[in-house]
Order: C-alpha cells, then structure tokens, then sequence
C-alpha cells in the first residue's frame, strides 16, 4: 500500500467527529499524473504517454440514514451538505448551475457531480445519504491531474456505496463526463484514463479515439522521469486551453471541406492524418486565425462535443490544427524508440529532441509560459538531462523532465535555481504509484467516539 496511503488511511479513521462511529468507511485512491508526451492532442485522437504519479487523492464515504450529500476536506474547514432532492433527475446544464455559483466552492462540482452523472448515464437512484471525505498530495493547477484523480476516486468510492459495479474505462469516461458536463471544463480523456488504470513506474499508452489502452510501456534501464513546478499557474497573456481545442476543431472542420467534404476522412480525428499530408495538401490552405463570426457564417458549428465557437472571438487557427498532426507522429516515435529500449545515447537524445519539439509546438498554438520556457531552457543545458516539455493545459504549470537514473541531486537543484532566479515557488514531482483500478476499494470501521 505504501506509508503515504497508510498514513492518509489512518487520517481518515482519526475523523472520529465525523464519520458515524461503528459504520463501514469505503476507501478509493486515485494518482495524479505526470503528461510525458501527447499532451493536449488527446481530444484529437492521438496517442499519449502518461506516467501516473505518487501524488494521489483519496476519498473516503460511508453510507448514512438522512437524505443529505455530506462534504469535507481534510485541511479545509469548509463542510458541504447538499440535499439529496436537489441532485435528483437533475440534468448537466441546472447541475453546472448549482454546483459551480459559488466559486468558493466550486470544488464541490467534481465531487457531487459524480452522482449527477451516474443518475443520468446509468439511471442510478440515490436511496440514502454519504458522507464524503477528501485527502490529497497532488498538486491543484499545476497540470497533473488534480481534478481527474478528484473524480475517479469519488466515482470508485460511490460505486462501492451505491453498490453499481463499473470496469475501469467506463469509470474514466464517465469521469470525463463530470468535468466536461458538471464543472464545465473541456479537457480530454487522458487525465482520467491514466488516474484510473495507470500502472506503477510504467506508461500509459493511449489512443484518444476515445480511450484505447495500447498497453503499458516500460521506461528502459537508466531512465526516469520528473516533474518541475514553474510555480505559474496560468500566465497572464497566455492562451486559453479551451479556445486552442476550439481552433483545433476549427481546423478539423476547414480541412473536412477541403477533403471533398468527407465525413469519414481521418474518423474525424485531426492526429490520423499524417504529417506529410497535411504539409502537402492543407496547411497552407488553413488560416492563421479565424474570426468565430466568419466561421459560423461559412460552416455553421464544430464537431466538438464540449466547446462551441464564440462569434466575438478571433481564433489561432493553423497552429493548433498542426499540433496534434505533428505530436501524433511524435509520440508514435518515442514509444517506438522506448520499446526498443533506447539503447545508445543517440536515441536517447532522440527522445529528447521529439520532447523539445512538443514544447515548441505548445508555444505556437499560445500555450507557453515564461517559467515553463526558462524551466526547459535549464534542463537543455544540463548534462545528464535529455529533454523536457510543457505537460498539462499549458500557459504554466509543470514542465515533464526525462533523464538519465540518478539525477534527482540536478533536477532538485534546477528546481531551486530557477526559483531563486524567478522568485516562483518551485516543487519537484516524482515517483509513481498504481491507478485506482489496482489499488481497489478499502474497507475501514470508524472509531466510536470517546
């Protein structure tokens, strides 16, 4: 189990003021994640490579006799109770309203929201109350998965509640469901696939289309990886994630049209064309940018499930179409190099090199950030350190770190560095630990109270 989980376990059973003493306590882990390649290309459907973390959330529930939703945080004073009536036959749009008015507790969406989703994709009836209790170690807005490994660790705790048996990619995906529908935010699928069903020390392998697992990919003798905290968690002028999705689906739809208007090209994936198609026959054919107004006008809506294009708004265009054309055959690369195992030092670089340029095309659809940019300039120029990239949603957050076994002594010290340097407070992120799945559901007693 590991002395972290332990000790967050025997947390848990502390909260003696809380849970009802004598009462079964269900217990669900879930990891963040460490994005070492593919990034924000996953809505488009290409192949990723995530690490999951040992930074992890747990959550703890236990059934009870009232009709109240019970919400607590280790470490936040804040208690929520929800009514169970005000949950019931709730649809996306009034859940979204409720759960995120208060943006003090908008926290609560990724919680409640599980319940909102299991009602109304599996038809779940909430028969009785639960208390909830949250502990977690991964770091909030830094890009590793934070809110992912929130929701799958809710999601597991409440189906071992509520008795509604759930395979592990249907947990993820209907994970996925609360932060698109409930929180409202439009992230992929690889946050809550790696939370789920990561493996220990290994990488997810998965093809976004819309969650294939290829498998597990071992990280070859003589190589880890780490993570940088830029201490930025969004830089002001940095684009916004959701509008760089909706350019991509622009994108999607322009290059549609251009390929005679068939539907079926590419599976509506932008990342199964190929590179050298795209150089040939569309890039240049792809505005730069695109005033949302104009688009509307010529082709009416995007495909995107989970963003829609404001008529106000000017859009980049090109760039964010390239990118997940061009990191599809890069990620495709480095796990082909990795499962060879990268046995020379040039293939090492290799791997490097397709990591540099990942960052640089993060920077071009506007995702970039001062911190996370001076971060990856220091790991080029350490020896021992073969390549770095912005992982996450961009505009700050970590920077993924791969490099040769032992350099924790140089990484720590990049760490402090640059935060002399920038005046950013500045962590480092490393290890690994079993997704939810693995870890399962624990069974605890809470104490009776003295």
């Amino acid at each position: 189990m590991g002395t972290s989980a332990a000790a967050a376990l025997a947390n848990i059973v502390s909260q003696s003021d809380y849970f009802v003493p004598g009462r079964v306590i269900v217990v669900a882990r879930a990891p963040g994640r460490l994005d070492l390649m593919g990034g924000i290309a996953d809505y488009s459907g290409s192949l990723v490579l995530e690490m999951p973390l040992s930074n992890a959330t747990i959550v703890a529930a236990q059934a009870t006799n009232d009709e109240t939703i019970t919400i607590r945080s280790i470490g936040n004073d804040d208690t929520v109770e929800i009514p169970l009536d005000a949950l019931a036959n709730r649809d996306y749009a009034a859940a979204h309203i409720m759960l995120t008015a208060d943006p003090a507790r908008r926290w609560i969406a990724y919680i409640a929201g599980a319940l909102v989703v299991l009602g109304q994709e599996r038809g779940m009836r909430i028969p009785h109350g639960v208390r909830i209790l949250i502990d977690s170690t991964v770091p909030a807005g830094k890009g590793v998965a934070s809110s992912a490994a929130l929701e799958v660790a809710t999601m597991q705790a409440l189906c071992a509640i509520y008795d509604e048996p759930m395979d592990r990619r249907t947990t993820a995906m209907l994970c996925q469901m609360v932060e698109n529908l409930v929180v409202g935010a439009p992230c992929g699928v690889m946050d809550q696939m790696t939370s789920a069903c990561g493996e220990k020390n290994r990488l997810l392998a998965l093809l976004c289309q819309p969650a294939q697992i290829l498998g597990h990919v071992e990280l070859p003798d003589g190589l880890e990886v780490w993570g940088i905290d830029s201490g930025i968690r969004h830089e002001v002028g940095g684009a916004d994630y959701g509008a760089v999705r909706t350019g991509a689906f622009m994108g999607l739809r322009v290059v549609t049209e251009l390929a005679d208007d068939d539907e079926t090209k590419w599976n509506g994936y932008l990342a199964n064309m190929t590179p050298d198609e795209w150089r040939r026959l569309y890039r240049e054919h792809v505005p730069l940018t695109m005033h949302g107004e104009d688009f509307l006008e010529r082709f009416f809506a995007i495909s995107d499930t989970v963003t829609t294009v404001d008529p106000e708004r000017t859009y980049a265009v090109r760039m964010p179409t390239e990118h997940p054309i061009l990191e599809h055959a890069r990620v495709t690369e480095f796990k082909r190099i990795l499962e060879i195992g990268a046995q020379t030092e040039g293939m090492r670089m290799q791997l490097g090199a397709l990591m540099y340029e990942s960052h640089e095309s993060y920077s071009a659809c506007g995702l970039g950030s001062s911190g996370t940019d001076r971060l990856v300039e220091m790991v080029r120029d350490t020896m021992g350190l073969y390549g770095a990239k912005i992982t996450g949603g961009g505009s700050g957050g970590v920077v993924a770190v791969l490099a040769r076994v032992g350099s924790r002594e140089v990484v720590d010290e990049i760490a402090e560095r640059y935060s002399r340097e920038t005046g950013n407070d500045s962590t480092v992120l490393g290890g690994s630990s079993p997704g939810a799945s693995a870890f399962g559901i624990k069974h605890l007693h809470s104490k009776s109270r003295s």
